[in-house]
């Protein structure tokens, strides 16, 4: 879950706008190749960006979040969506394809270990990513957390959010025939699957808007309507690990492995008004980790851009900074 919304009042807290000093495609194999770029300073502390959806694909706003003297700054786009290619396919693409995409980047640019920085789904990949490879995760800076849960996917497929938003749940609700509304996330899938691309593209702009509208507090629901073909891959990537439970063995498998990571020091910012990712599961998160420290932020919601998130964000960032030799990087 996740995307980046246009908000001029977060740009106060982010540093100035910066460009790649690399770009590159990587053929990750299975067919898939990955966009790559790094920025800010080559010999920085190393950061890797995971951005949200699954689909969502990085921003250049991504990159402000980071003092561009300090870090040397990592994005790229996951399978299947923003530049990467094939645009849209869900084949050879799963939450374990991600984690050994994140792993060949690490290697292919000689970085030995990292901060690992995401949001929503991006929260979610990073704590999978550094329970598999604590020895590669030096610290986790998370915000919007997403569990990957079945409570968490009912709470926003399921009518729980639409409880607070219901004529824009109608608005979802009504694409989908009453004998199928038992599970929204399969009739849609349905529906984005068809082959049909028309179809595809109607049921991928109701599924992105129904998310687009409750992210960010500010927006009161309002949201334009996304572009054809960033809607589709969006909408089929995240139904497609959605309806596969994130390819994870277990519900609550994040939380039963929180051993792997309990060194590692962890920030958590949370809007205090997220309907997308209940504020919840950050809070139990933090409990079951020792090393890290949530940070709950008011009148916010969802979105990387609200002013509150991104002031917090770029304050973990640096400190982390004025703390490098404790990072062991």
């Amino acid at each position: 879950m996740d995307k980046v919304l246009s908000q001029k009042s977060a740009a106060v807290h982010l540093y100035p706008r910066i460009d790649p000093f690399d770009q590159r495609v990587l053929d990750v194999g299975d067919d898939h190749r990955v966009y790559v770029e790094q920025c800010g300073n080559p010999d920085g502390i190393p950061v890797v960006v995971l951005h949200g959806g699954p689909g969502g694909g990085c921003s250049p706003a991504m990159r402000r979040y980071f003092d561009p003297e300090v870090y040397r700054v990592i994005l790229f786009d996951q399978r299947g969506c923003g530049r990467s290619r094939p645009h849209a396919s869900v084949e050879n693409n799963t939450t374990w394809h991600l984690v050994a995409d994140i792993e060949l980047i690490r290697e292919t640019l000689g970085i030995d270990r990292w901060i690992v920085f995401g949001g929503s789904w991006g929260a979610t990949l990073s704590l999978i990513y550094g329970q598999a490879h604590p020895d590669r995760t030096a610290a986790l800076v998370l915000r919007g957390v997403f569990l990957m849960t079945k409570p968490e996917l009912d709470w926003f497929y399921g009518g729980g959010a639409g409880r607070f938003w219901p004529d824009l749940w109608a608005e979802f609700t009504k694409l989908i025939p009453a004998a199928e509304q038992d599970d929204f996330i399969a009739a849609y899938h349905r529906r984005l699957f068809s082959g049909d691309l028309t179809v595809e593209t109607r049921y991928a702009r109701a599924w992105a808007a129904w998310e687009n509208a409750l992210a960010s507090i500010e927006s009161d629901g309002v949201t334009g309507e996304s572009p054809a073909e960033y809607a589709r891959a969006f909408s089929r990537l995240e139904n497609h690990y959605f309806v596969n439970d994130g390819f994870l063995s277990q519900d609550q498998q994040i939380m039963n492995r929180m051993d792997r990571i309990s060194d590692i020091p962890g920030v958590i910012v949370q809007g205090r008004f997220d309907m997308i990712c209940p504020p919840q599961s950050a809070y139990m998160l933090s409990n079951a980790w020792p090393q890290c420290r949530l940070t709950f932020v008011g009148r916010a919601g969802h979105a990387l851009s609200e002013p509150g998130i991104s002031a917090e964000l770029v304050r973990a960032m640096d400190t982390f900074a004025s703390k490098r030799s404790s990072l062991r990087l």
